[in-house]
C-alpha cells in the first residue's frame, strides 16, 4: 500500500515550464555582466567598464519592460507582495511545508529581485555622468554641472559596495534553499522547469519574438542616451 501511495503522489508532481528563455538568458547574461563590470573596474579596464556598464543598463531596461508585458511569472504583479504578505511567508517558511508553494519567485525572491534592479539601474544610469578627474569621463558628463557629476561620481563608487552586498545576500540565500529546504532554485533557472505538485496548469507565456523587440529598442534607447553629448 505504502509504495502505491508513493507513486501515486510522484505521478501527481510533474515538471512545469515556470521560467521563459527571455528570462533565463536575462538572468544568467546579467550575472556575467557584473561579474565583468567589477573585475574591469578592479583593472583599471574602463574602456571595457563603460561599454559592459551601458551594455547592463540596457538589460536593466529590457526587464523592466518585460516585468509588465512578460510572461507571467517574469511579471512584477506575479511576485511583488506587501510588507504583510512578506512577513507571513517568513513565519511560514519556518514551518516545512506550510509556505505556499511558488511557480516563480516567492515574496522574499520577489523582494530581492526588485532591490537589485533598482540598484543596477541607479549605479549603470550614475556612471554615464562619472569622472575620475583625470583622464576617463562618462559619456554624459559634458552635460552636467560639476557638482552634479561629483554627486553621482561617489554614488556610482558606493553603490559598487552594495551590488557586492546584494549579490552575495542573493547567493547565500539560493545556497539556503538548496542546502536546508532542499529547494533547488538553480535548475529552474537553467532548464526553465520546476517539478511542482498538483500544478493548475502552465504559466501563461508570451512570444520571445517580443522579447527581442523590447532588448533592441532598449539597446537604442541607451544608444541614444550615450551618444546624447556628441
Amino acid at each position: 500500500m505504502a509504495s502505491g501511495h508513493t507513486a501515486t503522489r510522484e505521478q501527481r508532481a510533474r515538471d512545469v515550464r515556470v521560467w521563459d528563455l527571455p528570462t533565463r538568458l536575462f538572468h544568467w547574461t546579467l550575472a556575467l555582466l557584473v561579474a565583468v563590470a567589477v573585475v574591469s573596474a578592479k583593472m583599471d579596464a574602463l574602456s571595457v567598464h563603460m561599454f559592459v556598464g551601458e551594455t547592463i543598463l540596457a538589460l536593466v531596461l529590457f526587464r523592466l519592460v518585460w516585468g509588465i508585458v512578460g510572461s507571467q511569472t517574469a511579471r512584477f504583479s506575479d511576485f511583488i507582495k506587501g510588507p504583510r504578505a512578506i512577513l507571513a511567508y517568513i513565519v511560514q517558511s519556518k514551518t516545512p511545508g506550510a509556505a505556499p508553494v511558488t511557480l516563480g519567485h516567492n515574496p522574499l525572491g520577489g523582494l530581492m529581485v526588485v532591490v537589485l534592479l533598482l540598484v543596477l539601474t541607479a549605479q549603470a544610469a550614475s556612471g554615464l555622468f562619472t569622472s575620475d578627474d583625470i583622464t576617463v569621463d562618462g559619456p554624459l558628463v559634458p552635460l552636467a554641472a560639476g557638482a552634479t557629476v561629483k554627486a553621482l561620481s561617489t554614488l556610482h563608487r558606493l553603490l559598487s559596495d552594495g551590488i557586492l552586498i546584494l549579490v552575495g545576500l542573493h547567493v547565500a540565500a539560493v545556497l539556503a534553499y538548496l542546502l536546508v529546504k532542499k529547494d533547488n532554485l538553480i535548475r529552474p533557472m537553467i532548464t526553465g522547469r520546476k517539478s511542482v505538485a498538483h500544478p493548475a496548469s502552465d504559466p501563461r507565456r508570451v512570444s520571445p519574438m517580443l522579447a527581442l523587440a523590447i532588448l533592441l529598442a532598449a539597446v537604442g534607447v541607451v544608444s541614444l542616451v550615450v551618444r546624447a553629448a556628441g
